[in-house]
């Protein structure tokens, strides 16, 4: 009787799981559609004059609305897009658009250099402000982005990687292994056209790969970030390098303890200033602000002791000031920092604001008009233009796009003496959730230098706040937005101290959304997919969890991934010389404590967290007998990219809190 009894159960609760999964399947798919609608914006220049605004705007819905567009700064008038397709179209219908980026504006404001693949590979060319005269100033074959034009405005600066075989980066997939692997070593050079005869040369040596650089006043040298070797596991070691024009000969200028970012030549050429921190990532900045001599010498750092993370520098034109874009405690803000150390916050608020990466915005050359990208949890990126914190709107193209979610909340807390800080967004009431707190996933973000500004989420998050659930992201100590010495605090101490800050906060966050303490979640990617990996073999507080590119064993990751480099400034020493300091942060060497229904999600081809280690904490979680599932994606790095793909993960990572909170 008893069985009959538990079978009429289950086929009485069968409907009701069926219709909640259709439920979550038709509110995803209602995300998806409104993502979709969204054209993002990808970078953003203004002229030298600040009366025109160039941007780079790509469409998922409308890939021909995509593209590169010039609109007058003061927002009227349509948008002029700037491309080098041919006005003719193919028979049968129109081509697909080519990829166009890059922008740079020339010096007096009146020609506007890009990258486009129009003609097949991609090049570098010229289009008048008006987006006429448009013609090719290259002929190369390779990979070519960062275009700079020389002060007098008759050259232009790129970075090449000749005959490249995939597209740079550790977050993209990596070209399977065969031959020779040593030898499979791809640089990139500073290469420099001559905008009249088309003729290009080469700036930097054969053997140096550059990340960032830039034009001295005079025309006559580069300054660049740079390092010997291999780009994609060299970044950790990068220095200050000087070039002058008609050599190769590299001089290192600058030897950092740390990483370093963002060397810009100060207007009156006697000073270069840059960002040195402790940065996980290249091109994911934070630090602090230091000032070196043009000729080499003792840098000097400008912002010790800041409560905040600088991620970008403009100088001003005086050259005795920098514009600088920070993370502090989670908000965007810009202060004025002068030379002699003195900084005067100018400006915060809850939204991101950037030119297409980190904090930051684009400066007319008086120093005052400025023009950014700006977004936030309830509104998805447009351009902005205007003085500081005085910005007009003047692209409109996603006003009609509200987001399917509530509110977000910055949260504050303490934890071993430090101020830590995280955010807390709230399901809408669309959402079929009856009060703003029923069940909560913990998102750690990827890093682990990095941090949570306010921007317009992404597919996995929005499908989570969509769904009903309160979604919290904590940026424990080694984030952004506390100052360095928060940024430090992990060194050595991976899983320790920066477990200890989302423990607590996740208690914080469950108190304020009052959220059922049996229905939390938690899950993440990069270093956020360890930190899951980690948190179920620590503890029980957390009901499910999904790993993204996840690390199960730091001693076999040292050996297999493909930027060893970047672990000798957060461990101190190579897995060889103090294996421990490895061993204590490994989830491995706790996975009979997991007791935890756990979902493994990877690319085939990452570079950066290689898929052995999700194989290998899958595989002892099939052994010790817990709930897991592991799913790998074909063709996929660090960074997943195929919309198929996205989606997938977003749905899953929705049914797996669905079916174990």
């Amino acid at each position: 009787m008893r069985k009959l009894i538990c079978s009429l159960a289950v086929i009485a609760i069968l409907p009701s799981l069926r219709a909640a999964e259709a439920t979550r399947d038709a509110r995803i798919d209602e995300t998806i559609a409104t993502l979709t609608r969204v054209q993002t914006f990808d970078e953003v220049s203004i002229s030298p004059s600040g009366d025109r605004v160039a941007f780079v705007r790509s469409s998922i819905s409308a890939p021909a609305e995509g593209g590169i567009f010039i609109v007058s700064a003061s927002g009227s008038g349509a948008a002029t897009r700037v491309t080098a397709m041919a006005p003719a179209r193919a028979k049968g219908g129109a081509p697909a658009p080519p990829t166009e980026a890059e922008i740079a504006w020339s010096p007096d404001g009146g020609r506007l250099a890009f990258v486009s693949d129009a003609t097949g590979s991609p090049q570098l060319f010229v289009a008048t402000a008006g987006g006429g005269d448009i013609h090719a100033v290259t002929k190369v074959k390779g990979a070519l982005n960062a275009p700079r034009w020389s002060p007098d405005g008759k050259k232009i600066a790129f970075l090449f990687i000749e005959n490249a075989a995939r597209k740079g980066g550790a977050l993209e997939p990596m070209t399977p292994p065969s031959g020779d692997v040593e030898t499979q070593i791809e640089e990139r050079r500073i290469a420099i056209v001559d905008v009249g005869s088309h003729a290009v040369t080469m700036a930097t040596p054969a053997d140096m790969y550059v990340y960032d650089y830039d034009w001295s006043p005079d025309g006559q040298a580069l300054v660049a970030e740079a390092a010997m070797g291999s780009g994609e596991n060299n970044y950790w070691v990068a220095q200050i390098y000087r070039f002058a024009l008609g050599t190769t000969i590299a001089r290192s200028i600058y030897k950092p303890v740390l990483q370093i970012a963002t060397p810009r030549w100060s207007p009156d050429g006697k000073s270069i200033a840059f960002i040195e921190g402790l940065m996980s990532d290249e091109g994911n900045v934070g630090g602090d602000v230091f000032i070196l001599p043009a000729d080499g010498g003792t840098a000097v750092n400008v912002t010790p002791g800041i409560a905040a993370s600088p991620s970008s520098i403009g100088w001003m034109p005086d050259s005795r000031s920098l514009l600088v874009g920070e993370n502090i405690n989670g908000l965007s803000g810009f202060a004025r920092v002068t030379t002699t150390g003195q900084v005067e916050q100018r400006w915060s608020g809850e939204e991101k604001i950037s030119t297409g990466g980190v904090i930051g915005l684009s400066m007319a050359r008086d120093g005052a008009t400025t023009a950014g990208i700006r977004e936030s949890f309830g509104k998805p990126q447009d351009v902005w233009v205007g003085p500081l914190g005085g910005w007009k709107q003047v692209t409109h193209s996603n006003d009609a796009v509200k987001p399917l979610w509530g509110r977000a909340e910055n949260l504050n807390w303490t934890n071993d003496g430090f101020k830590v800080q995280g955010w807390l967004l709230y399901p809408g009431s669309t959402s079929g959730v009856t009060t703003e707190g029923t069940k909560m996933v913990v998102q750690v973000h990827g890093g682990p230098s990095s941090g949570v500004v306010p921007s317009w989420p992404n597919l996995y998050l929005a499908s989570l706040v969509s769904t009903g659930y309160v979604v919290f992201m904590p940026s424990p100590r080694g984030s952004y937005g506390q100052g360095e010495t928060f940024a430090r605090a992990n060194v050595k101490d991976f899983g320790m101290g920066d477990f200890r800050d989302i423990l607590t906060g996740t208690n914080a966050a469950a108190a304020t959304a009052g959220v059922n303490p049996a229905r939390v979640g938690i899950w993440g990617w990069s270093y956020g997919g360890y930190i899951a990996m980690w948190a179920v073999t620590q503890t029980t507080r957390f009901r499910a969890a999904v790993s993204g590119a996840g690390l199960v064993n730091w001693e076999s990751y040292y050996g297999q991934n493909s930027i060893d480099q970047w672990m000798i400034p957060f461990f101190g020493a190579s897995v060889y010389d103090d294996p421990w300091i490895y061993r204590r942060s490994s989830p491995i060497e706790f996975i009979k404590n997991v007791k935890t229904p756990t979902l493994v999600l990877v690319g085939d081809r990452d570079g950066e967290v290689p898929a052995p280690q999700s194989f290998e904490f899958w595989h002892a979680l099939k052994a010790r007998g817990v709930k897991t599932q592991l799913i790998v994606y074909p063709n996929e790095g660090h960074r997943i990219s195929q919309p198929e793909h996205k989606r997938d993960i977003a749905r899953r990572l929705v049914g797996w809190f669905d079916s174990n909170l």
